[in-house]
């Protein structure tokens, strides 16, 4: 099946993003709420599951699933958006504003998936 360029970029944004989990281990350490146990753990899977929700965005055959996948997936991510603007240390260096921004930003992200279904 044939896929709009907008489709396949949110594939390839998941897939990237995914891969930076292992790539850029700390930088997700950093930002892991600390109340969550096993952080490295839990950074591996959300990577994992990045990657293999994003190729599973690009077969028909799981396609909904893939797109269900990803909006559980950015619900549990608000957690590390809500965390990281409880303290500046939680924050990790970035601007308030940055991480208010953020925000409604998943939840326009949850949009673009829910759009394809």
């Amino acid at each position: 099946m044939s896929y709009p360029w907008h489709f396949l970029l949110m594939a390839a944004m998941y897939i990237i993003a995914g891969i930076f989990h292992f790539i850029k281990p700390k930088a997700y350490l950093r930002i892991m709420p600390r109340y969550l146990p096993a952080p490295k753990l839990l950074i591996v899977l959300s990577g994992v599951s990045e990657v293999l929700l994003g190729i599973g965005l690009l077969f028909e055959e799981t396609k909904a699933l893939a797109i269900y996948g990803i909006i559980a997936m950015l619900l549990v991510f608000l957690l590390v958006h809500f965390y990281m603007l409880s303290s500046k240390k939680a924050a990790a260096g970035f601007p308030v504003w940055a991480l208010i921004i953020r925000l409604p930003l998943q939840f326009v992200l949850i949009w673009w998936a829910y759009f394809y279904i």
